[in-house]
């Protein structure tokens, strides 16, 4: 019985508990009530400002020479203490407990107000049950569902059920001579007699409303919990892919599944660092770590402000696309823009760690471009984007042949006729190496020495 109730009330959803959240998630969901709590803070205080503008204008039917008048005392008082937990709510996080004690406060205040009515009138007790002001009891139980906590509406709701209830055992207990009971309507309506059904009818309505939003907010919150987590876990996985690849991943219509692929017209960049293996032999694993970091610091940036992609690091190796991930009509001349502005960002960092004295490998580059196929590779337990074709093997084995030539920055003819095609403007003027054999390509290739 009971799991099938929380089968219905949760509607499948898994009602995950905040102690078994990572407190990064906590700390999210913290915020997101503190600041709602503050909100509630300011309806609240509107709430008041109403009840005193409309005393303030109301026409006063009661004795002018009364002495004591409670309700301004009743609207000031609300007013202090929705002040006071207005600025506490702004300093610190308000705990638990102190939220559930001011929602007492708030239904006790309020009730307060309705039952001076009677005083402040100089009517019989029943007077104040026929008060409209018992409707703000909706608005008070609303708000607290702001904070998509359900045990703070359950409070209220509680809290002012009962608080109704010792209202009309005050009524009908104050004068043993009358109880003012009746069982006429038409004398309850005409008269300031109760209706004890009447009076039941507006206690059950408010446990109803707030048993209702309770509910919605049980099943609200498990999905607030699951999206909250799901989107902090998705920025935090961002920053293992490309920005393209994330936002991919994220608009996927369907489940990504390895097997399918697109063909794409990219060029692809291969950056690595020559001698960093040696270095890495006899350097420790934070210097090792460090220079990698500092590395890509300076390269990464430079790839993505040209448009391109990420697609892996292969220990001090960068592979990067252009075109891949996001269709371009310029992915030549983007790549090669690149690729010469990270090789004279790389030569600025290396001249800046020699004058240090400390170690730093020089950053060599090879463009290569064509038709690739892009998509997902792996199983159902890992998968990974990323391009196939010749022109990954090629800028691959270009970017070795850097050594063989002395050169920084190499790509094919081929993609350097692309570049110029779609706009590249090359800073100077370029060294072509013809038919030059390229360690683990079949035929000779064309280069073009971007950077000497």
């Amino acid at each position: 019985m009971a799991s099938e109730l929380r089968r219905i009330t949760l509607g499948g959803l898994r009602r995950a508990k905040d102690t078994d959240l990572p407190e990064r998630v906590r700390r999210t969901i913290q915020e997101q009530g503190d600041a709602t709590e503050r909100l509630i803070g300011w309806v609240q205080f509107g709430v008041v400002l109403t009840f005193a503008a409309l005393y303030a204008i109301a026409p006063k039917t009661f004795p002018a020479e009364q002495a004591f008048q409670p309700v301004p005392w009743a609207i000031g008082g609300y007013m202090v203490f929705t002040l006071i937990r207005l600025v506490l709510a702004y300093r610190i996080s308000l705990p638990g407990w102190f939220l559930l004690v001011s929602i007492v406060i708030d239904m006790a205040l309020l009730f307060g107000l309705i039952w001076s009515f009677h005083i402040q009138y100089m009517q019989p007790a029943s007077f104040y049950l026929k008060a409209p002001t018992l409707l703000y009891v909706f608005i008070f139980i609303a708000l607290r569902a702001l904070r998509f906590e359900a045990r703070f509406v359950f409070a209220a709701g509680l809290t002012a059920a009962l608080g109704w209830l010792a209202m009309v055992v005050y009524v009908i207990s104050v004068d043993p001579n009358d109880n003012m009971i009746t069982r006429n309507y038409v004398e309850y309506m005409t008269s300031n007699s109760i209706l004890l059904g009447a009076e039941f009818d507006k206690i059950v309505s408010i446990l109803v409303v707030a048993m209702i939003l309770g509910v919605a907010l049980i099943r609200g919150r498990a999905l607030l919990v699951r999206s909250v987590a799901e989107s902090v876990a998705a920025r935090e996985l961002s920053r293992f892919f490309a920005p393209e690849i994330a936002q991919r991943i994220r608009g996927s219509e369907q489940a990504i599944a390895a097997g399918s692929g697109e063909i794409r017209e990219a060029a692809v960049v291969n950056f690595d660092m020559r001698g960093f293996t040696r270095f890495a032999e006899t350097a420790s694993p934070d210097q090792v770590m460090g220079l990698l970091a500092d590395y890509q610091h300076h390269i990464v940036p430079i790839v993505q402000a040209h448009g391109g992609s990420i697609d892996k690091f292969l220990g001090d190796g960068i592979m990067a696309t252009f075109g891949a991930a996001l269709p371009s009509t310029t992915y030549a001349a983007d790549a090669l823009r690149a690729v010469e502005e990270a090789i004279g960002e790389a030569r600025r960092w290396h001249e800046a760690l020699r004058a240090r004295g400390e170690p730093c490998p020089e950053v060599n580059a090879a463009v290569a471009s064509g038709r690739v196929i892009f998509g997902a590779v792996g199983d159902e337990t890992r998968l990974e984007y990323t391009v196939i074709g010749d022109a990954v093997n090629l800028s691959a084995k270009l970017e070795q042949h850097n050594k063989q030539l002395g050169t920084r920055a190499v790509c094919d003819a081929v993609t350097y006729e692309r570049a110029l095609a779609q706009g590249y403007a090359p800073a100077g003027v370029r060294r072509h190496v013809s038919a030059s054999p390229v360690a683990g390509v079949g035929q000779p290739v064309d280069v073009v020495v971007l950077t000497p």
